[in-house]
Order: C-alpha cells, then structure tokens, then sequence
C-alpha cells in the first residue's frame, strides 16, 4: 500500500514534526510495537506519527546515515510487523509501504490516530503473558503513561476529534477523485502514479479520509473538507467571510466577498483576494536619506499565517464562519471557538502559546503537507516577527474565558512622523500619514463611542442580558462586544454583579 506522503518529506523534517517520527535502521519489535502503539493513542491530537526502518537515528532523534533495508528481509519484517500488531488491544492496524531511495529500500510505516483508543501492547511481545502497557508519545519518546496521563487517555476513548469522525450523511461518491489527484501530485505522493488504477474505495483507505466495512464505506470529515467541491453541504458556513469597511463601521461603504469550496482552496482564494487588494506597498521619501524606504501596510506572512491558523483550529461543527474584517488601521480575524485551555490569556498576551492538544489533528496534517501551515506552536512568534521586521505595530491576539472566540489584530504601519508629501503607495495610500485621525479613522472612533452608548443603553433597560443578546442588538462580532465591554469597565461606565450566569449589569 501507499502513503499519502513520500520519504523526501519525512526526510526533511519540515512538515512533519519530529515528535512524530521515529527513525530505525532494522525492524525493532519490541521498541517498534511500543512506538505504533504511542503513535495510535495520539494523547496530543497530533495526528498519530510515521515509523522509519532503514534509516539510523542520530542521539536527538532525526535521521541519520540511510542504510537501507535488505531486499531478503522486507518480507519477514512486514510478516512479522502484522503478526505483533496483532498484539494491540483494540485491534489495531498501521498502513505500510515499500519505497526506494536512493537506490536502497526502506519500509514506510504510517501509523494515524485511531478511532478506538486506548491502545495497549505488552511490555514484551512474545506471545506469552506479559502486563499490557498503554504507550504514549512525548516530545521525541515513547514512554509509559503517568497515571494523570493514563486518565487523559480514557477521557479521549470517546473524544475522537471531529474533523477524524465518520460523517454518516455522506456517500463515497461526495468525495472528488480530481481534487483527490491534484493533493497526492502536489505533496509528491507516490499514490498519484496508482490513483487512476487502484479501486477508488483502496485509494481513499490509503489516505485514510474513509473508514467502515465495505457495505458500508463512508468518507469521514476531513475528507469531506478537502476532497468535497461543496463542503458547505456537510459544514455550514465552513467558509472565509472577508467584510471590507473603507470608511470604518461607522461609513456607508460595506465591501462583501465569501470564500467556499474546499478548505485549502478558500484558504489560498482568500489570501490571494488580501494580498492583491489590500496589502500595499508603501514608499517613503526622506529629505535626509538617498535612497526611499520601503514597507508594507500590513505584513503578507503575518496575514498568510494568523488566517491559515484560524482554518487549522477552527471548530468546524460550529455554524461561525471565519470572518476577517478590514478596517482603515487595522485587520481583524475572528474564528471559533477560542483557544484550548492549555492556553492562556496572559500566555496570548505575552505571545506563549503552547497548545498542549490540537482541535484538527488532520486538518492540521493535510495543511502541513501543502506547506499551508507549521503546526509547531510557532503561529503566534511568525506573525509577531513579521510585523515587527515590517515596523507594524505588534499584534494582539484575544480569547475569553469561556473560550467562545479567538481574536487577531493585526494593525497597520502607520508611522506618525511621515508626511502626507513624503509617503506614496503602490496604489494609494490608505490614511493619513501625519499622526492625526484620518476622516476614515475619526469615522471609526466616532462609531465605536456610539456603539458603546448604545451597549449601556440596553443593558440599563436589560441588565439581566447575555453577551448574545448584546451581540444580535448591536449587530456586531462577539469579539467587538467583548472588546467594548472591556474598555466600557477600564473607563468605570460598566460593572458586572454576581454570577456569569445569573449576575446582571450595572450602569455608572
């Protein structure tokens, strides 16, 4: 069988974490049932993890000189692999293929998150008694669970996540075998050479995007996702909203454009839309310098990353699209839920966001490997770089407590001691340069202090309402009521009285 990736990938390391992968220069029973297993549990929702054999592994754990495996014993090695995989409770089976490289051949093993964990193998596999041993993955290492990660495991044992669930509505034929194709070409897929000869049922078996008997195949979500030309049909409003105001939220002029389609292709839809439309280049003249300076209103790798991190984590069996709002001085991207509670607000505020637990563990693995995304807890340092080597302002990301939204700011570089004379634009410059509020700017100041007098007005006439009902009254984002909220308490015109569920508000 094939993988729905290649070795050169695996190789390299830059898609595929290297918490995933496990290099061996022999078939290793032992130490090799232990690692399938850890790899099945998938503790961390990382998306399970690949085995190696003929690869030696240097001391950190990446891969060292390719020795190969000898052609006399990749059958007994892939004989004996079946036979103690079949020591793993539940029955449990990992995909395998033969790939040569470089003229010498290695065993691929491809061992994904499965749907019935726990996973246990013994201690020693040698057919006789021996204690049973539910393996997990931390960092590069295949450990035996403490007991607080033993009752994680049961806490996951019917918490597979959504985006690896069987979705019951759906026929084989709602997957498109050309979108199919045009994925295994693009990630170097050796399947891409099988796809038009192998039975379609195997084909989508291989990328693991279906899952049931035979009688009854069905295509699991992230298929779905991916390989569907209408995922919306499974998904409501699994889409990209990209709502520009030109004049602020307060202005007449409301420009309007929705991304459908599936995932990866909105994705580059979108950011193609905001890098063409909306990311400009600024040109600086200087009377003290030669040559001009150049920048960007906003950074196109911070945009490219925080709307690829919202499609990664968004919880897809919500009916919230992704919305990104374009302002004069700034761009904002909202997506839901919030962040895992592993998470934490002062953690996003000081930009620490070491997400213990994925949401789409193959979401994330399809996006990786179209180099769409990291998936390295790295999201939020990239968008902080790249707007500072911009010289944008740094960004803001937000969460609530509830962990109902996640909120990036991204703001524009304005500098304030560039004259209107002094700065030009690709295409026109959006805003004053002087450091006074622009009309587009003053429009938007102006609209959100009426905004906010409306929010006291009707919590003063309800003050037993929820932040929904604030919400739909103001016909705003929840991340826009939060925000008002907030800054309506810093200023000491709002307080909030007893407890989330029953307290009420309080007009000063």
């Amino acid at each position: 069988m094939a993988l729905p990736t290649n070795l050169t990938t695996l190789l390299e390391g830059g898609v595929v974490e290297w918490g995933r992968l496990e290099f061996k220069e022999t078939w290793d029973p032992e130490a090799s049932l232990k690692t399938i297993c850890a790899f099945a549990n998938d503790l961390d929702n990382w998306g399970g993890g690949y085995l190696v054999i003929g690869v030696r592994s240097t001391d950190d754990g990446t891969p060292g000189e390719l020795v190969g495996v000898d052609p006399a014993k990749v059958d007994a090695y892939l004989k004996d692999m079946l036979n103690k995989c079949k020591l793993i409770q539940p029955d449990y089976a990992p995909i395998t293929e033969v790939v040569k490289h470089e003229g010498k051949l290695f065993i691929m093993v491809w061992a994904p998150g499965g749907s019935q964990r726990p996973y246990s193998s013994p201690k020693v596999p040698t057919g006789k008694p021996s204690e049973r041993i539910y393996w997990i993955r931390k960092m590069s290492s295949t450990i035996k669970p403490s007991e607080a990660e033993k009752r994680d495991l049961y806490t996951l044992a019917n918490n597979i996540p959504f985006d690896d669930c069987i979705n019951h509505d759906a026929d084989l034929a709602d997957l498109n075998i050309s979108l199919i194709k045009g994925y295994l070409k693009e990630v170097g897929s050796s399947l891409y050479q099988h796809a038009d000869t192998l039975d379609f049922r195997d084909l989508c078996r291989n990328m693991n995007i279906v899952a049931g008997p035979d009688e009854y195949l069905k295509p699991k979500n992230v298929g779905l996702m991916f390989f569907s030309m209408t995922p919306e049909k499974f998904f409501p409003y699994a889409q990209i909203d990209i709502v520009e105001f030109p004049e602020g939220e307060g202005g007449d002029r409301i420009i309007e454009h929705t991304f459908t389609g599936p995932l990866h292709q909105q994705l580059r839809d979108a950011l193609q839309y905001l890098k063409n439309t909306v990311v400009e280049e600024q040109v600086v003249k200087r009377p003290d310098a030669a040559e001009a300076e150049r920048f960007f209103n906003y950074p196109y790798a911070a945009i490219e990353e925080s709307l690829s991190n919202a499609v990664y984590h968004k919880g897809y069996d919500s009916r919230e699209p992704i919305e990104v709002r374009v302002l004069p001085d700034r761009i904002e991207i909202l997506s839901h839920p919030g962040a895992d509670r592993s998470i934490s607000i002062e953690g996003l505020r000081a930009y620490r966001a070491l997400s213990r637990r994925y949401r789409n563990r193959r979401v994330g693995e399809f996006l990786k490997e179209m180099r769409l995304t990291e998936g390295r807890n790295t999201g939020l340092a990239k968008i902080l770089r790249a707007s500072r080597e911009n010289g944008s302002p740094d960004p803001l990301f937000e969460t609530d407590e509830e962990r109902l939204y996640f909120l990036v700011t991204l703001y524009a570089n304005q500098p304030s001691d560039i004259s209107p004379s002094d700065a030009e634009g690709t295409r026109g410059s959006r805003g004053s340069r002087t450091g006074q509020d622009s009309p587009a700017e003053a429009a938007a100041r102006i609209s959100g202090q009426l905004r906010r007098a409306r929010l006291l007005a009707f919590v003063s006439e309800n003050p037993h309402a929820t932040i929904e009902d604030i919400r739909l009254h103001l016909h705003v984002a929840r991340a826009t009521v939060d925000r008002d909220i907030r800054a309506l308490k810093q200023e000491g015109r709002l307080q909030r009285r007893g407890a989330a569920a029953r307290g009420e508000w309080i007009v000063l």
